[in-house]
């Protein structure tokens, strides 16, 4: 019996005649592409088209009208004038259709939210390339991706596409036409155009690929076996079948960089290629244990944001921002559920996911700014502060990632508790897939607090009014004690990279967060309330020497070792191009590193209630 199919998805077009669009990426050296945007029945009054000011997913206003060098139409063979009327929108000279607009798009952002290209590889968001049709969002759209002229020293000969959007008249290499419901679905499905490998499996009847586009060398074979293990225990979470058609997970490896963008049928990733999975290894080490945590928090997605979504984003207005304080139930509650889908689908062991648990902890709780800013505020102020990070940040702000995370954690285990097992987050998770998820409709604000409520069938307001509005700490401990797990803090000392968990016993610290920048060490932030801070440093900062001895990245962890708490010590900066002495009294580690294990003797009932937990 053939799968029914995603009605965001839909084959069946209407009788609209599409917008037709063609990308053409033989500019690839100078990392632009062209793109032809064709509408047959222009507005008589002169049409409009626009860009995208913000994907979705990522929620801060990028101005993807900025990339666009130039912008002409023609019709009938004759010029259109193109007037722009503000940052993102071009209105063509009233015409008779077909009306032909190409514009130019620099591309060279590497990042999953943006546009690559150059002789090597090339990567699309649609929101970077396709021009909006004013009046014309539901109309139904086809994509021409043209297959590039060979360049001489390049991959370009042997260049293949990658996406989930519905193929219509494609050959071999996956160039050529492709279609969309509306513009909505166009830009929900980015594509790769590259030489890239890549690994099928089928799950429920449903195919995915994994793509992987860059220099590597992993196991293809263990991401077939490894990676359905993690998608099959969400969807047995959410007890249903795949809501998609087709699957695409498209991973740009790299030497450096991490991070994922979720869509209705795909992922963009970027990842080290020192974390994909190496031949020879049978175990998951820490570096691949984290590209598995990634993949399982895009595809999280497929349910908690891409198809449940808060009302503000019902329908996306992606021209301006879009107000919302659930954020922390959107990204926090995937975070949370990321971590516990590898050792609920046995890819990990206890002991690995309480490490993890353990570094989630330990984020939150060396960031002073969690005592500054309630996950509500974090989830609406994300468009100005979460995105645009400065010295100062960690000191008045708390991500709706980690701290969300230790909420849904938190509120798991207190209806878990409550409720003596019989309910769970889980639960709550499925009655939001059934009631908005699945039907479209929009979680009101109050919606995720009152269903809660509701299906676990336990008093929370005052659990939420604690967690979401005020900038208390949750009671980690005392939740975990009940599954059995031991929950302790130890002195968090400072190191390279600023994450307060240095191998190293160190007796005294500054107060400070740490980067290196060829070969200096430089103060990112300055924590409130420390030493450094009461001195008078600040971030930007270039430490060069403390107490007479000069400090270098190979240096910093020792010289501190040879300090005590509440000596006062000469420390020399230089303030831009300015050599400052500040006088500073070091002071004691906070105990902000977090350790969990398994309690010794534990009862059995809090032994059964963890293994219900784990799926153990």
């Amino acid at each position: 019996m053939p799968r029914p199919v995603d009605t965001k998805q839909a084959t069946g077009m209407s009788e609209q005649l599409p917008i037709r669009y063609r990308v053409s990426a033989d500019a690839a050296a100078a990392h632009v592409f062209n793109v032809r945007c064709v509408v047959e029945t222009p507005d008589p009054r002169g049409q409009l088209f626009s860009l995208p000011g913000w994907i979705p997913g990522s929620y801060l206003v990028r101005d993807y009208a900025r990339h666009v060098l130039s912008v002409c139409a023609t019709a009938a063979g004759q010029p259109v004038a193109m007037t722009k009327t503000d940052k993102a929108t071009w209105q063509a000279a009233p015409c008779e259709g077909p009306l032909e607009v190409v514009c130019e798009v620099y591309a060279y952002d590497l990042s999953v939210r943006g546009a690559y290209l150059d002789t090597e590889r090339g990567f699309f968001n649609g929101v970077c390339l396709f021009l909006a049709v004013e009046g014309a969002s539901e109309t139904p759209c086809e994509v021409c991706i043209e297959k590039p002229g060979a360049l001489a020293g390049s991959t370009m000969a042997k260049w293949r596409v990658a996406t989930a959007m519905s193929a219509v008249d494609t050959d071999d290499r996956g160039f050529g036409s492709y279609r969309a419901a509306n513009y909505d679905e166009l830009i929900d499905h980015p594509v790769e155009i590259s030489n890239f490998r890549s690994a099928e499996f089928s799950l429920g009847g449903v195919p995915h690929q994994m793509v992987l586009a860059g220099r590597e060398r992993a196991d293809l074979e263990r991401l077939r076996t490894d990676v359905p293990r993690i998608c099959e225990t969400h969807r047995q979470m959410f007890d249903d079948e795949l809501p998609m058609a087709r699957y695409v997970f498209l991973t740009n490896v790299v030497g450096e960089g991490y991070g994922g963008l979720e869509h209705r049928a795909s992922c963009a990733l970027i990842t080290r290629r020192s974390d994909l999975p190496q031949h020879g290894k049978t175990d998951i080490d820490k570096a691949y244990r984290r590209f598995l945590g990634l993949v399982s928090h895009e595809y999280f997605h497929l349910w908690n944001i891409k198809r449940i979504k808060p009302a503000a984003f019902t329908p996306f207005d992606l021209r301006s921002e879009a107000y919302t304080r659930l954020l922390w139930v959107f990204e926090g509650i995937t975070s949370y559920y990321d971590d516990l889908a590898l050792v609920r689908s046995g890819l990990i062991d206890t002991a690995a996911y309480l490490e993890l648990l353990a570094d989630n902890v330990s984020k939150v709780w060396q960031t002073p700014g969690r005592h500054r800013q309630s996950l509500a505020e974090s989830s609406f102020d994300a468009w100005i502060k979460l995105y645009k990070p400065d010295e100062n940040s960690p000191n008045t702000l708390i991500s709706y990632y980690s701290k969300g995370l230790l909420i849904a954690l938190a509120l798991d285990l207190t209806i878990r508790q409550q409720t003596d097992g019989s309910k769970s987050l889980d639960d709550v998770m499925r009655e939001l897939w059934r009631r908005y998820g699945k039907t479209g409709r929009g979680l009101e604000e109050g919606g995720f607090e009152s269903l809660a409520s509701e299906v676990s069938g336990v008093a929370l307001q005052s659990f939420f009014d604690t967690a979401i509005r005020s900038t208390d700490d949750p009671p980690l401990a005392t939740l975990l004690e009940g599954l059995g797990i031991k929950l302790t803090f130890s002195m968090a000392t400072e190191s390279l990279g600023g994450n307060g968990n240095s191998d190293k016993d160190a007796a005294c610290v500054l107060g400070v967060r740490l980067r290196e920048d060829c070969g200096r060490v430089l103060i990112g932030t300055v924590l409130s309330g420390g030493p450094a801070a009461e001195a008078g440093l600040a971030g930007g900062d270039e430490l060069v020497a403390i107490d007479g001895l000069k400090v270098t990245p190979s240096s910093f962890a020792g010289l501190m070792m040879s300090f005590r708490a509440g000596e006062k010590v000469a420390v020399q900066v230089f303030r831009r191009d300015e050599l400052l002495e500040f006088s500073v009294t070091l002071s004691v580690p906070p105990a902000h590193k977090c350790q969990l294990s398994l309690a010794d003797g534990a009862p059995a009932a809090a032994v059964a209630r963890r293994a219900a937990w784990l799926w153990q």
